[in-house]
């Protein structure tokens, strides 16, 4: 199996930033970028449509947009305008969202994995162009067609963490998107959660992607700035989570998970990563290699 190796850009920087990161990771021939709609930072479509933009052969993942701040109809549009525009290279991902950024917005629900639910039977009937009546909990649409739906068949990916939201994410979505909480132990146990969802739900139990977040530090202070960005998410610096090292060591990290089911791993810089820049080529011109 080919393993996908995509680097994230955090929104922890600047959005000026966005232009130069992805000009060295297209150059570098990185196969993806993720961008995160974390509130309050940085918009998921407008900073994905601008590195698509900016960038030749780059596939463009954002990882993941709230459906509580989102209509999907909007959702449903603004994907289309991007698979249009871009075929091919970008990448959709929706999610809960942290539910206390919600609930500071006015945006939380009483049950999220509801709101999950409904949001993606519909984004992916309107993205195929299927006019779509409904009457959810949540989602509510009334003889709904996109008048420019994409002009073939796109994969809808959702964020899992807990165990009935990850098999949700195989029931109704097309891939899943698994935080850098996660070990390979965890995403064995996602795959067997992802396919008893699949074969539920009456779909093929073997079509569906799996993208795994790796937080991962390379270069001078390597190991002190993975302990200090672990403790910050509550672990313990010593947590069989994350990778800190050369080329080699990242490699090994990405073949545990891919070996673990994962088909693309994305690799997290930390917080207070020095080079974005350096970091993407490093992803591409060095660890890449060394997992194909």
């Amino acid at each position: 199996m080919t393993t996908t190796l995509g680097a994230v850009f955090r929104p922890q920087l600047a959005p000026e930033r966005l232009r130069s990161v992805v000009r060295a990771a297209d150059a570098a021939g990185l196969d993806e970028l993720w961008l995160w709609e974390d509130c309050f930072r940085e918009g998921g479509i407008s900073t994905g449509a601008a590195a698509l933009a900016w960038s030749e052969r780059l596939r463009v993942g954002i990882g993941l947009l709230p459906v509580p701040l989102r209509n999907v109809a909007v959702t449903a549009m603004e994907a289309a305008s991007l698979h249009r525009m871009f075929p091919g290279r970008p990448v959709l991902g929706v999610g809960h969202g942290v539910q206390d950024w919600m609930g500071q917005v006015g945006a939380r629900v009483e049950s999220p994995l509801t709101l999950l639910r409904e949001h993606l039977l519909a984004l992916r009937a309107l993205l195929a162009g299927e006019t779509v009546t409904t009457k959810g909990r949540y989602v509510s649409l009334d003889d709904v067609t996109l008048d420019w739906p994409p002009p073939g068949p796109i994969d809808v990916l959702a964020g899992g963490m807990g165990p009935r939201t990850v098999r949700l994410t195989g029931e109704a979505a097309d891939g899943t998107i698994l935080t850098a909480d996660t070990s390979a132990d965890g995403v064995r146990q996602a795959c067997r959660l992802i396919r008893e969802g699949r074969v539920a739900a009456g779909r093929d139990p073997d079509g569906h992607r799996v993208v795994v977040y790796l937080l991962t530090a390379t270069g001078d202070g390597a190991r002190e700035r993975l302990e200090a960005e672990l403790v910050a998410e509550g672990h313990a610096p010593d947590a069989d989570l994350g990778v800190a090292g050369d080329a080699h060591a990242v490699a090994d990290a990405v073949r545990r998970l891919t070996e673990a089911g994962a088909g693309t791993v994305v690799l997290q810089p930390t917080g207070d990563e020095p080079d974005p820049e350096g970091f993407v080529r490093f992803a591409a011109e060095d660890v890449r290699p060394l997992i194909q």
